[in-house]
């Protein structure tokens, strides 16, 4: 193949080491009529090439996996739930348990058996802090990773080599579902240490075989210097951090939609509404894909979303998921909202059953287009312990972000402040503008307005809101901090 052959496979998304769809490029490219004048043509082929040929036959890491019958899949679930109980049973916390109830691997004849089970919660792991769920012997654990423990004990998690091997492995299938290859230059955002976004991206792009630059976390210049130097295609970022990376490239003379490679980056670790998604992308000039994890089920890699982009699908054979009441806990209808609850059944080392995730979704019915048989969740709504009680109405600060990022004229921070007023609790919403938006004083009292409406049909309550300029709420190169709770107590 020639230069010029090779650089209009690379251009197009296609594989120039593949002989076959040389052999049809070529033959078209070839042609006596020339590319200009058979351009509709081509295009065309090359449009069908994608979606019938490499989509089709290259899109999954493990096809059989991921692609599996329902029936089989569930089948394939339940032999792994029976060794995840025999498992189990060597921790000191669910030898308890399974001797109080009398359970048993033969206990479990269904899914639906699952139920026969109490719920796992944080406050479990912290009340057998460090290692009251380990399942096999410490010598045989490599690594604990762990949450920062603000509020009493932190909650632990073991890895076996074997439990990190799978992790890696979930992670690469997730990246690799949105496209990227060993060819890709992969940059990690994320803290390293005993926060497993870091790590987890890390072993799953080397699984991969992409080139990675474990960037971590802030030193936002150093960020932009090695995007550009190292050719960097692909991140891993927070979407609050996305955003803010990108102001200062356009701010640094930097426009990332020419003067880089980015092309799909990983988005996670906080709640964020399709707006936000779609700003990234915009700024950004990528895809933005979404992915859920937490440490107690490993880390990233949990769901995440395919080229769809229409639900994260969650990998089945690692955990059996369930939607239920975060009241009553009991199980909701598929499509319904409610709160998140996994069992671990492809982790020897620190299993866990029914644990509560805390995050609100719902299970979305159909099929994906992208052939995938896993279940796919739908954008989590917040979390249940992040839920704000205002006046009597519940509602969750992802609500409020979905109507910010409608209105073109305003930035992607913001701040929510609850305080007392009187006897009053009231909603103070701070928000930054644009650059390109004017200072004009009726102009900004229209906005003011329009925004008050909007969120006042939201939340069924009318917040303040309050116009800043850009840059002047606080930043930071981590988790958005997006409320605070000023309410006297009673």
């Amino acid at each position: 193949m020639d230069k010029n052959n090779y650089y209009f496979f690379i251009y197009n998304g296609l594989p120039p080491n593949n002989s076959y769809f040389q052999k049809v490029i070529t033959n078209i490219l070839t042609q006596k009529h020339g590319i200009i004048q058979n351009k509709r043509y081509i295009c065309n082929v090359i449009s069908w090439i994608k979606q019938n040929l490499i989509e089709k036959t290259m899109m999954y890491w493990q096809k059989e996996i991921e692609t599996m019958d329902r029936k089989d899949l569930v089948k394939f679930q339940l032999e792994r739930l029976k060794q995840t109980i025999e498992l189990a049973g060597n921790s000191p916390f669910y030898h308890k348990i399974f001797k109080e109830k009398g359970i048993t691997p033969d206990s479990f004849q269904s899914l639906e058996d699952l139920q026969k089970l109490p719920f796992t919660t944080k406050d479990d792991l912290r009340n057998n802090y460090p290692f009251g769920l380990a399942a096999i012997p410490l010598q045989k654990c490599v690594r604990i990773h762990s949450s920062s423990g603000t509020t009493g004990n932190p909650t632990v998690v073991l890895h076996s080599a074997k439990d990190l091997d799978q992790w890696a492995n979930q992670v690469a299938r997730c990246m690799y579902m949105v496209g990227l290859r060993d060819t890709d230059v992969f940059q990690n955002t994320s803290g390293y240490g005993m926060f497993t976004g870091g790590l987890g991206f890390q072993y799953g792009a080397e699984k991969l075989g992409a080139l990675t630059v474990p960037a971590a976390a802030g030193n936002t210049k150093r960020q932009i210097k090695f995007i550009t130097d190292f050719g960097t295609t692909c991140l891993h970022i927070i979407p609050s951090y996305a955003t803010r990376l990108a102001e200062v490239m356009y701010e640094e003379g930097i426009d990332p939609r020419k003067d880089t490679k980015l092309h799909p980056v990983c988005i996670g670790a906080e709640p964020h509404s399709e707006e936000q998604r779609k700003r990234i992308e915009q700024l950004l000039g990528v895809k933005a894909y979404n992915c859920f994890g937490m440490s107690e089920m490993n880390g990233p890699g949990v769901a995440f979303e395919c080229t769809e982009q229409n639900g994260l699908h969650i990998w089945e054979d690692n955990v059996i998921v369930e939607i239920v009441d975060p009241v009553t806990l009991q199980p909701v209808p598929e499509g319904e909202v409610g709160e998140l609850v996994l069992t671990t059944i492809n982790r020897e080392a620190m299993p866990l059953l029914r644990y509560r995730t805390r995050d609100l979704t719902c299970i979305l019915p159909g099929d994906c287009p992208c052939g995938r048989t896993h279940k796919r969740l739908a954008r989590f709504k917040g979390r249940s312990d992040d839920m704000i009680i205002l006046k009597g109405v519940n509602l969750f600060p992802i609500q409020i972000e979905k109507i910010l990022m409608q209105f073109k004229e305003l930035g992607s921070n913001y701040l929510i402040t609850l305080e007392t007023i009187g006897n009053s609790d009231e909603m103070l919403i701070e928000v930054e503008l644009s650059d390109l938006f004017t200072d004009d004083y009726s102009a900004l009292q229209r906005l003011t307005k329009g925004i008050t409406r909007q969120l006042k049909d939201e939340l069924l309550l009318t917040p303040r809101i309050k116009l800043v300029a850009k840059g002047s709420l606080p930043t930071t190169d981590g988790k958005a901090v997006r409320v605070k709770d000023h309410r006297k107590l009673c």
